[in-house]
């Protein structure tokens, strides 16, 4: 069992920054693969990006080069750093956990979720 909490949304201007953090607890985070997820209301839960416990990590097309995931095993941490922020970018953020060991990009692939941390960028 893993419980996750995020952290760290708010409100931005276009092309500012964000970083947000994932603390986990319970079973060992090291061993399994992280995930950021978003969702704006009325629409479905899109993959953003995700990092395996080697740190291989993969993101979405929509933020390749802008959005960056990395992880602190030692203080059990996911993080997601936002940049270059756009108004599309405004959702609620989600981290996820996954016992497979490889990149997994489907929602159905991660058996635990934080509750969100909402982003809203102005224009």
């Amino acid at each position: 069992q893993v419980q996750l909490v995020e952290s760290g949304g708010g409100l931005v201007q276009a092309g500012g920054s964000l970083r947000l953090s994932c603390v986990a607890s319970g079973d060992t985070f090291s061993t399994y693969t992280m995930g950021w997820f978003r969702q704006v209301p009325g629409k479905e839960r899109d993959f953003v990006a995700a990092i395996t416990w080697l740190r291989r990590t993969h993101a979405a097309d929509s933020v390749e080069g802008r959005f960056t995931i990395s992880r602190d095993n030692a203080k059990n941490t996911l993080y997601l750093d936002l940049n270059s922020l756009k108004p599309e970018d405004t959702a609620v953020y989600y981290c996820a956990a996954s016992r497979s060991g490889r990149i997994v990009t489907s929602v159905e692939g991660y058996h635990y979720w934080g509750q969100g941390t909402k982003v809203t960028v102005s224009s």
